[in-house]
C-alpha cells in the first residue's frame, strides 16, 4: 500500500485557524488528524482535571471543525510517553501515511518524546515535522551579542521590540477543504472521546467548568472584545480582581484554542497591522504576551526547570520549612490572611486566579510560610484550568526569588497592603470568604487587628508577617 497522506499530530494546539503544523501538512497532500491522550502521563505531570475536562471539550469541537475540511480526526490513548513512539511503528502498519507533521513543544520530556518518534519514523524511512506555533518568535531566536539566551525580562522585552518593529508575526489561513478520504478507519483501535470526557467530566462536578466554554469562536470572540474594550484600560485594572480588567484567555492560549499569534494581530488590528503603540493598556498587555514568551523561550533553554530545579543554581540551598499544616491551610483557603484565603478559594471553586492574587498567595507560601516554592507549583498545576509549565514555572520562581529576573529575596509583598490597595472596597475577599461578608472596608483586611478576642467563624493568622518576612531575608541571606 502506498503511503498516500500526511499525519498531523495534534497536541497543545487544538484549532484549524493559524496552526502551523495542520496548515503545511495540508500543502503537501491530503490528511488525516490523530491527537492522543496519554492518562498516566497527565497525572505525573500534575494536570489538573479542570484542564483535562477542558482539553477535552475542545477536542470534542475541534473534530467537528476539522470535519467541515474533509479532515478526519483519530484519537487514541496512549497511557505514558514512553511508548508513543512505539505506537507510531504499529500505526504505520495499519495506516498509510506518508510524515507526521506536529508543532514543537519545548519541556524536557517533550522533547524527549518527540526526539524518540522521530527515530522510530526514521527508521521507517518517514519524518516527524515540527514547526514553531507556540510564540511569537522561534525559541533560539532571541539572543544577545554574544549568542547566548536572554536571562532578564528587560533585555529580552527590547530584543522582542525590536524584532516586531521589523513586521508583525503572520498567521495561517485555514487549509483548503480536501476531498474525502476512502479508507475503512474501523480497524483501529480509537478511543471513545465522550466516554472519557464524561468519566472528567463526573470529576468536577463542584466546579464551574460550564464557565469556560471552548470553541475557536468564542475564543476569538473574547479576544476581540478584550481589544475593542478593555485593552485601553488594561494597565490601569488589570491588578485589580473584582473586575474584569485582564483578558482571561490564558486558559485558551495553553491548549492552542487560540494563538498567540491572533492575539498580536488583534492587539494591533487599528494601526493595520503595523507595529505603533497608541495606549499605555495596549503596551502593558503586549509586555504581558511577552513575559509568557519570555518563559517559553527559558524552558527550551535551560531545561533545569523542567526538571524541578531553581534557575539560581545557589537557591537551591535554602532553607524551606517543613509546615505540611501550614501547607495544608494554604490550600484550603484557611490561613486568616482574607486576600489570600479568597485565591486559594477563587483557585479550588473556578480552576483559576486573577494574576496579581496568584504572586500574592506565592509570595505569602514562599516567603511568610518558607515552604518550598515546588509544592506551590505542583498544587497550582493540579488545580489550573491555564497550567502551563512554563508561564507556572517562571510565576512560582519569580516569587521564589529563585527564577529568571526573579523578584529580589528582600522584596516581599505585604498580603494586607496589597489587599488595601487592590481590593479597597474588599467586594473580591468579601465573594470568596463569606464568613467576612459583615466587616466594613477598613476591617475586611485583617479582621483581628484591632480586636483578637471578635468573635468570627474564621481564623486567626497562622503566622505574623513581620517575623515570618524577617525570617525569609535571613533564609535567602545565610545563602552568602
Amino acid at each position: 500500500m502506498s503511503n498516500t497522506y500526511q499525519l498531523i499530530w495534534f497536541r497543545q494546539d487544538l484549532r484549524v485557524r493559524d496552526q502551523a503544523a495542520l496548515w503545511h501538512a495540508r500543502q503537501n497532500g491530503p490528511c488525516i488528524a490523530i491527537c492522543i491522550l496519554s492518562p498516566e502521563q497527565w497525572q505525573r505531570h500534575d494536570d489538573a482535571d479542570i484542564k483535562i475536562d477542558f482539553y477535552l471539550r475542545q477536542l470534542l469541537e475541534l473534530k467537528t471543525e476539522l470535519s467541515k475540511l474533509q479532515i478526519p480526526l483519530l484519537i487514541f490513548t496512549v497511557p505514558l510517553w514512553d511508548d508513543i513512539a512505539e505506537f507510531f511503528v504499529d500505526l504505520a502498519e495499519k495506516l498509510p501515511f506518508e510524515n507526521v507533521y506536529a508543532n514543537i513543544e519545548f519541556g524536557f520530556n517533550e522533547l524527549k518524546r518527540d526526539n524518540e518518534v522521530q527515530q522510530s519514523l526514521n527508521r521507517q524511512k518517514k519524518e516527524l515535522i515540527l514547526f514553531q506555533d507556540r510564540t511569537l518568535f522561534p525559541v533560539a531566536s532571541i539572543r544577545t551579542q554574544s549568542n547566548l539566551p536572554y536571562q532578564v525580562f528587560g533585555a529580552f522585552k527590547k530584543s522582542c521590540y525590536q524584532r516586531l518593529e521589523l513586521g508583525l508575526p503572520q498567521c495561517y489561513p485555514i487549509p483548503e477543504t480536501q476531498a474525502p478520504i476512502e479508507f475503512d478507519f474501523c480497524q483501529l483501535h480509537q478511543t471513545d472521546l465522550q466516554h472519557i470526557q464524561n468519566h472528567y467530566a463526573d470529576k468536577i462536578k463542584d466546579k464551574n467548568a460550564s464557565e469556560w466554554r471552548v470553541g475557536e469562536k468564542h475564543a476569538r470572540n473574547l479576544l476581540n472584545q478584550f481589544v475593542e474594550k478593555r485593552i485601553i484600560q488594561y494597565n490601569a485594572l488589570r491588578d485589580y480582581p473584582s473586575v474584569k480588567g485582564t483578558s482571561q484567555l490564558s486558559a485558551y492560549l495553553n491548549i492552542g484554542i487560540i494563538s498567540i499569534r491572533q492575539c498580536i494581530q488583534a492587539a494591533f488590528r487599528h494601526q493595520q497591522g503595523d507595529f505603533v503603540i497608541q495606549s499605555e493598556g495596549q503596551q502593558t498587555w503586549l509586555n504581558e504576551l511577552l513575559w509568557r514568551e519570555f518563559y517559553q523561550h527559558i524552558l527550551f533553554d535551560f531545561p533545569q526547570v523542567s526538571k524541578h530545579l531553581p534557575f539560581k543554581t545557589a537557591t537551591q540551598n535554602v532553607q524551606w520549612r517543613d509546615d505540611s499544616e501550614g501547607f495544608e491551610k494554604w490550600k484550603r483557603g484557611q490561613t486568616g490572611i482574607p486576600i489570600v484565603d479568597a485565591g486559594m478559594r477563587q483557585l479550588l471553586s473556578t480552576g483559576w486566579i486573577h494574576n496579581r492574587v496568584r504572586m500574592i498567595c506565592a509570595m505569602f507560601l514562599t516567603k511568610n510560610l518558607l515552604i518550598d516554592w515546588r509544592k506551590g507549583e505542583q498544587w497550582f498545576m493540579q488545580n489550573l484550568i491555564d497550567g502551563d509549565l512554563a508561564a507556572n514555572n517562571g510565576g512560582w520562581q519569580w516569587c521564589a526569588s529563585t527564577g529568571t529576573d526573579a523578584a529580589p529575596y528582600f522584596r516581599i509583598f505585604n498580603p494586607i497592603s496589597q489587599s488595601q490597595k487592590f481590593d479597597e472596597n474588599g467586594v473580591y475577599i468579601r465573594r470568596w470568604v463569606p464568613e467576612l461578608t459583615q466587616l466594613d472596608a477598613k476591617r475586611i483586611h485583617e479582621p483581628y487587628a484591632q480586636n483578637t478576642a471578635l468573635k468570627l467563624d474564621y481564623p486567626h493568622p497562622i503566622v505574623d508577617l513581620k517575623t515570618s518576612r524577617e525570617r525569609a531575608i535571613q533564609a535567602f541571606q545565610a545563602l552568602s
